[in-house]
């Protein structure tokens, strides 16, 4: 069913001679203006109890009032799927996502995603677009994800990201070994041929990558990377464009190699590690209720403990 929305406010006098879709959106910001717009579009707002268009111009002092709806945009099945939940209270709830499972359903991957199991154990997403998944992590990649509980929340996180507020750390096993940490300023897009990859390109979007030294192994280093972009496979790209591509990454991550003198141990741990050793470490944001800034933090996991453990040894 859809859920109804009931809001009212008086234009303040200091808007006159905007258009009424400019000042619905600073009227109600906790809804976005492509959804304010859609609703002046289906008559559902009236201005001094008429009916506008968007692009008509408010005098100021009017009683706006909307009785919109927002109809559930997610036709997935829900899915009884286990969900590792950090935090939660009646706005967010951040999660832990493991490697395997994909966010959102696309072609080749219709059911068995986050997004069903968001669903099941939370029936009423479903009129909150994409069931509130804010953002995304590839589907082998493990970390941390905030879903929005209302509409309201949804809002504000996607405007966070876009303003690049939320800041979101990963960590990384990566090939070779760096000196020092760096900024990567390339821009990204859809590779020409092989349209399932991405690729530095001069007509891609704008992407870039903050990467620092935690540890130096003897073939490989454990770095920890800050997005300031967030485009699809970011990380995987950019390391792998600066020549040190992200361990087991299947796409970006070219040709396997033997380290010279690897430890039996080691080479059987590169072999069987399949997919890319990188994982949503930290997240930060603005509580869109409360203001307040909340980080969580999800410790590495067990596939990738093992990894960096046998990189030790190997080291020692």
């Amino acid at each position: 069913m859809p859920e109804k929305i009931h809001l009212t406010a008086t234009i303040p006098l200091e808007m006159a001679q905007q258009r009424l879709d400019q000042a619905l959106a600073q009227c109600f910001p906790q809804h976005s203006r492509a959804r304010l717009q859609e609703w002046v579009k289906l008559n559902m707002v009236t201005v001094d109890g008429k009916f506008k268009r968007g692009k008509d111009k408010i005098l100021g002092g009017e009683k706006i009032e909307i009785m919109g709806e927002v109809t559930s945009k997610v036709p997935s099945e829900a899915q009884p799927i286990p969900l590792n939940i950090i935090y939660e209270d009646g706005a967010i709830l951040v999660l832990n996502k493991p490697a395997g499972l994909v966010v959102h359903p696309a072609a080749g991957n219709r059911d068995n995603t986050l997004l069903n199991a968001l669903l099941f154990a939370y029936p009423a997403l479903e009129n909150v677009p994409r069931a509130g998944i804010v953002h995304r992590l590839d589907k082998d990649t493990s970390g941390i994800l905030v879903v929005a509980k209302t509409l309201t929340a949804h809002t504000h996180l996607v405007n966070q990201l876009q303003k690049r507020s939320m800041k979101r750390e990963y960590q990384a096993v990566i090939k070779g070994t760096l000196i020092s940490g760096g900024r990567i300023d390339e821009p990204i897009g859809r590779h020409a041929q092989q349209r399932k990859k991405m690729t530095v390109t001069s007509s891609g979007k704008t992407a870039i990558t903050e990467y620092r030294v935690l540890k130096r192994f003897v073939h490989h280093t454990l770095i920890k990377v800050s997005l300031h972009t967030g485009r699809t496979h970011q990380i995987r790209v950019h390391m792998a464009h600066i020549k040190h591509p992200i361990v087991g990454d299947p796409v970006y991550g070219g040709r396997f190699q033997i380290p010279k003198s690897a430890s039996e141990d080691l080479v059987k741990t590169l072999h069987s590690f399949k997919r890319q050793a990188l994982h949503a470490y930290r997240l930060e944001l603005t509580h869109p209720e409360t203001g307040e800034t909340m980080a969580w933090t999800a410790e590495l996991p067990q596939d990738m403990q093992h990894l960096l453990k046998v990189l030790h040894d190997h080291s020692t």
